[in-house]
C-alpha cells in the first residue's frame, strides 16, 4: 500500500467522512449505470457486474440514514469498497470504449480482470459488522446473497465465445480461409462495418499499442485484423499505428498543417470537391458517394439517416480551401473525372437482375455462364449479395445444387456461400432447405466442390437450427472424410466447420463416432499443414464430452502435448496445456504419464512467460500433478 493509500484509509476512518465516502460510492454505481451499452464479447459480465453493484446500494443507504458513528471495521471495509468499485469503473470503461479487436482476442484475459473485481468486491464486504451499524436483516441477507454470486461467477471459466474465438483464429492463421467471407463474418459480429465503426476502432488500436508498448505479440494480430476489416470496407488502409493527425498528403511536407475543416472526415485527406450531405457535414465528393453507393443511408460522421441523398457543393470551403493551397503552394490531389453513379447503379440492377433470370434458362450453357457470374458478382462486394438476393437469386440457386452438372454445382455452392455472408441472406438460403443437397456434394462433388460446401455448412451452421439439420442430414461423416482425405484447404475448411458444429453437444458424439479423432490426431503431427492451433481447439471441445476424453486420452496423445507445451508456439503452448489438462482432469493417471515425459518443467515454465490464458491453464495443471503425485 502506498503512502497515499494510507493517508486516504486514515481520512475514510474518521467518522465525520462517513458522508463522503457514501456519496462517492453511490456516484460510482451511477457513474457505471451511465457508461451505456458495452462491447459484445463481454456484454453479458459487464451487464452482469453493474446489476450487482446495484445490489449494494440499499445497504449504502442504510448506512448514510444511520445517526451512529460507524466502527473502524465498517470503514474499512467502505474504503475497500470503494477501491474494488474504482477497479469495476475502469474495466467496465474498457468494455464500453476499448479496442473490439482486443475484447474479443483476449477474451480470456478480460474474463481474469472480471473475477479479479468480483474477489476485491467480496473481501471488501467480508467482515462487515451489520449488528454494530444497525443493519437489517433483510439488507444483510441480499448483501450475504450477493457475495455467493460473487463466489460462483470467480469459479466459472468457460465464459468464451467459442465461435468468435475459431473465427479470430482462420482470420488469424489461416491463408485460405481469410477470405472475404471470413473477414466479413467477423467485422460483423465485432460491428466493424462502418467508417465510423473503424475509425473509433483505430483510434482505440492507437492508444491500446501506446499503452501496452510496441513489441506485445498480440498487437502486430490486433492491427493485421483491422486492416482487414478496412479493406473489406473499401478504405484505404494508410498505416494503423501512423500519427491519424498527419493525414497522407502531408507525407512529403510535414512542416505544414492543413487545417481540420479542410479534411474530409472519412479519408482525413484535403478535400479538392468539398460537397455538403443532408445532416449538414461536408465530405470529400468521390469518398461520400462511395459510401452511398454501398447502400449507407447515414451520415458517416454523425450516424444520422439521411433524409435525402442529394449532395450539394460546398462553394465557400472550397474557395477557402484553393486560397490557402495558393498561399502555402500546397497541390491539391488529382481527381479522375466523375461518372454518373445513379444510372451505374441502375445499369448494375438490371444487369444482376437478367443474370438471375437466366439461371432458370433450359439451355445448359446459358445456365453454366450465368451460375458462374454469379459467382463472381456476390464474391466481390456487399452490395451485389444484396442485389442477387432482392432479385430473387437464392431459389434458383439453391435448386441448381441437385443439377447433375458438376461445374454448375460447385458454382452454386460457391455463389451461395458468399450470399451467406450477409446475415439476412443466411436466413433467405437457410429458408430453401439446401442442407440436404449440400450433404450430397460433399459425398459426391468434385474436389472443388467439396471443399467450398464445407466452408457453406461453416457459414450456415451460425444459425443454431442449421447445426442439428446438418447433423440430421449425415452431414458429419463426409465433413469427417474430408478432414481426413481432403487437400490442405479441404482439411481446413472441414475442421472450422466441424468445430462450429461440435458446440452442439450430440454433434460430439457424432463426430466421435463418425472417426474424428484419428485424422485430428494425424494433424497435430504433420507441421506442414500448420493446422496444430485449429486440431487442438477442437480436441479440446470434444474432449469435454466422456466419449471425446476417452478416445483422445491415450499415453501417445500426452506425449504430443508435451512436446507442444516445451517447443510450440505460445498460442500451442497454451492450447496443449488446456487439453491436458481437461483429460488429466477425467483421467489421473494421464497426468502421471504427463509426468514420467517430463512436463513438470515446461509447465513451471509456461507458469512463468506463457500467455495470460496459458499461465492460468498451467498453474491448474501444477495443482492437479500435485494432487495426484499424493494418491499415487
Amino acid at each position: 500500500m502506498g503512502e497515499g493509500d494510507i493517508v486516504e484509509e486514515e481520512n475514510l476512518l474518521n467518522p465525520k467522512n462517513k458522508m463522503d465516502v457514501i456519496q462517492e460510492l453511490i456516484a460510482l454505481i451511477d457513474g457505471v449505470q451511465s457508461i451505456g451499452d458495452f462491447r459484445r464479447t463481454q456484454r453479458k459480465e459487464a451487464h452482469s457486474l453493474v446489476r450487482r453493484m446495484k445490489l449494494l446500494l440499499p445497504l449504502l443507504e442504510e448506512i448514510r440514514d444511520i445517526d451512529t458513528q460507524i466502527p473502524e471495521t465498517g470503514m474499512t471495509c467502505l474504503c475497500n469498497l470503494k477501491r474494488a468499485f474504482s477497479a469495476a469503473k475502469i474495466l467496465l470503461k474498457m468494455c464500453n470504449e476499448g479496442s473490439k479487436i482486443y475484447l474479443a482476442l483476449e477474451s480470456e484475459d478480460v474474463m481474469i480482470r472480471f473475477h479479479s473485481v468480483y474477489e476485491k468486491l467480496n473481501q471488501a464486504l467480508d467482515g462487515m459488522p451489520y449488528a454494530e451499524i444497525g443493519i437489517s436483516e433483510e439488507v444483510k441477507e441480499q448483501v450475504e446473497l450477493l457475495r455467493m454470486q460473487l463466489r460462483r461467477a470467480k469459479r466459472r471459466t468457460d465464459t468464451q465465445d467459442m465461435e468468435l474465438a475459431m473465427d479470430m483464429m482462420v482470420v488469424i492463421s489461416d491463408d485460405r480461409n481469410a477470405d472475404s467471407a471470413s473477414i466479413e463474418r467477423l467485422a460483423n459480429k465485432l460491428a466493424l462495418h462502418t467508417v465510423e465503426d473503424l475509425r473509433t476502432e483505430t483510434i482505440a488500436i492507437r492508444k491500446l499499442v501506446k499503452e501496452r508498448g510496441q513489441n506485445v505479440e498480440t498487437n502486430k494480430q490486433i492491427v493485421d485484423i483491422l486492416s482487414k476489416c478496412k479493406q473489406i470496407a473499401g478504405l484505404e488502409d494508410t498505416g494503423i499505428l501512423d500519427d491519424p493527425a498527419v493525414p497522407k498528403a502531408l507525407a512529403k511536407c510535414p512542416s505544414l498543417a492543413i487545417p481540420n475543416e479542410f479534411l474530409c472526415p472519412i479519408t482525413l485527406e484535403i478535400m479538392s470537391d468539398p460537397v455538403i450531405v443532408a445532416t449538414g457535414q461536408t465530405y470529400e465528393r468521390e469518398s461520400i458517394q462511395k459510401w452511398l453507393d454501398s447502400d449507407h443511408r447515414t451520415c458517416p460522421k454523425t450516424g444520422q439517416s439521411l433524409a435525402h441523398l442529394s449532395l450539394a457543393p460546398n462553394f465557400a470551403l472550397r474557395n477557402l480551401i484553393l486560397q490557402w493551397c495558393e498561399k502555402n503552394n500546397f497541390q491539391l490531389p488529382k481527381k479522375e473525372a466523375p461518372t454518373s453513379s445513379e444510372n451505374s447503379n441502375v445499369e448494375h440492377n438490371n444487369e444482376i437482375s437478367s443474370v438471375v433470370q437466366q439461371l432458370s434458362s433450359n439451355q445448359l450453357e446459358v445456365q453454366r455462364k450465368a451460375v458462374r457470374k454469379i459467382r463472381m458478382l456476390s464474391k466481390e462486394n456487399p452490395e451485389n449479395r444484396i442485389l442477387v438476393a432482392n432479385n430473387g437469386g437464392i431459389p434458383p440457386l439453391v435448386q441448381l445444387l441437385s443439377y447433375p452438372d458438376s461445374k454448375i454445382q460447385e458454382h452454386a455452392v460457391t455463389a451461395l456461400l458468399n450470399l451467406s455472408i450477409d446475415e439476412s441472406n443466411k436466413k433467405l438460403i437457410s429458408r430453401e432447405q439446401p442442407i440436404p443437397a449440400m450433404v450430397e456434394i460433399l459425398q459426391n462433388g468434385t474436389i472443388g466442390a467439396k471443399e467450398n460446401t464445407a466452408a457453406a455448412l461453416f457459414s450456415l451452421s451460425m444459425l443454431d437450427e442449421n447445426k442439428a439439420n446438418i447433423a440430421l442430414s449425415n452431414g458429419i461423416p463426409p465433413l469427417v472424410g474430408l478432414l481426413k482425405n481432403g487437400t490442405i484447404r479441404g482439411k481446413k475448411d472441414a475442421v472450422t466447420a466441424l468445430f462450429n458444429l461440435s458446440l452442439c453437444q450430440k454433434n460430439k458424439v457424432r463426430a466421435i463416432e463418425a472417426g474424428i479423432v484419428a485424422p485430428l490426431l494425424h494433424l497435430l503431427e504433420d507441421k506442414k499443414l500448420d493446422m496444430v492451433n485449429e486440431s487442438l481447439s477442437l480436441l479440446l471441445l470434444l474432449a469435454s464430452n466422456s466419449e471425446g476424453s476417452e478416445e483422445i486420452g491415450q499415453v501417445s496423445v500426452i506425449n504430443t502435448l508435451v512436446q507442444f507445451i516445451k517447443e510450440g508456439t505460445p498460442k500451442n503452448k497454451e492450447c496443449a496445456v488446456a487439453l491436458a489438462l481437461e483429460l488429466g482432469t477425467k483421467n489421473p493417471n494421464l497426468v502421471l504419464a504427463a509426468l514420467r515425459y517430463g512436463v513438470y518443467e515446461y509447465v513451471v515454465e509456461l507458469e512463468k512467460s506463457g500467455t495470460n490464458r496459458g499461465q492460468r491453464k498451467a498453474n491448474s495443471l501444477l495443482q492437479l500433478m500435485s494432487k495426484s503425485e499424493q494418491i499415487s
